[in-house]
């Protein structure tokens, strides 16, 4: 069965549609990113995105042809036959985190440079930005924002977002070249552990339907709004609705060992809803991912 996945080109407002059906051939997505540099940029979710990809061209490869480097915020796998890197830039806000005069964690909504350095000669840019936005209380991932020489205290995440997010989409219109290099943003990755959401815990099935509309994060829509305005095309990965269904894919509690002390006691531990199962749920973006690209060689060739 073929799946019908939209997805938005933000450079004129066109849209196009790709028909997959979910199968990745390894060797044939190694063939097209020959001598190429496929860059995935954002927080541990899309960590968990780049180790799925990885996984799913590695096993291919004999293991004197393949490698993995570290280099601070980077992690980079090489198919050495291919002369390809794919890689991971940690960056979860895409706008950079400073330490302020007193060691707070200052956020910067104008400043991209440290973080975009690090773009540039790429091939295929894939970001993700989403998660970190909305942490609070104690998990919260700034003390106060700034931008220019002006303090933000107390600022709505949602318009810190569209400020943050602004400030990439800037860069990307005047920095990069639309036939050198190709840019996605994938959407925001769902959690099953929120008010609007399920628990994860003991979830052994995808939700089947739902009664209502599943709850859409209010990030989708600020960046729906900011590719708009962008006159680089972009292409937004809609992930979100699909992955929705999916509160069984998710660690749960079970990220690490347990002793049988602690088996008895599972739900005393904190539940991770947010990262997913591999293999699983990021295949799946993977398949959609190499299918948006196979796609738009088509159109382009």
């Amino acid at each position: 069965m073929e799946d019908q996945i939209l997805i938005i080109r933000s450079g004129g407002g066109s849209l196009m549609v790709v028909l997959f059906q979910g199968k990745f051939h390894a060797l044939d997505f190694l063939g097209r990113m020959r001598r190429k540099r496929v860059m995935l940029v954002g927080d541990s979710i899309m960590r968990n995105q780049w180790e799925s990809l990885v996984c799913l061209v590695e096993s291919v490869m004999p293991t004197g042809r393949k490698a993995v480097t570290y280099n601070g915020p980077t992690m980079a796998f090489h198919a050495l036959d291919f002369e390809t890197s794919i890689e991971f830039a940690w960056a979860p806000f895409l706008v950079e985190v400073k330490d302020g005069p007193k060691k707070e964690r200052v956020l910067h909504l104008d400043s991209i440079e440290e973080n975009a350095k690090l773009w540039k000669g790429v091939d295929i840019l894939v970001f993700d930005s989403a998660h970190w936005w909305t942490h609070s209380g104690t998990l919260s991932s700034w003390d106060y924002c700034m931008e220019g020489k002006t303090v933000l205290r107390n600022l709505n995440p949602m318009v810190a977002y569209e400020k943050g997010l602004t400030t990439w989409a800037k860069w990307i219109d005047l920095n990069l070249d639309p036939k050198r290099t190709t840019v996605i943003f994938r959407s925001m990755s769902p959690r099953h552990n929120r008010d609007n959401g399920w628990k994860c815990y003991n979830q052994r099935e995808p939700i089947e339907h739902f009664t209502h509309q599943p709850h859409i994060p209010g990030q989708f829509f600020v960046l729906q709004e900011v590719l708009k305005r962008m006159s680089f095309p972009v292409y937004l990965q809609d992930i979100t609705r699909m992955s929705t269904f999916r509160r069984d894919g998710h660690p749960s509690i079970y990220g690490r060992a347990r002793d049988q002390k602690q088996r008895l006691h599972l739900k005393d531990y904190t539940s991770d809803c947010s990262h997913w199962c591999l293999p699983g749920v990021p295949d799946a973006w993977n398949e959609m991912l190499n299918a948006m690209l196979l796609n738009m060689r088509e159109h382009t060739s």
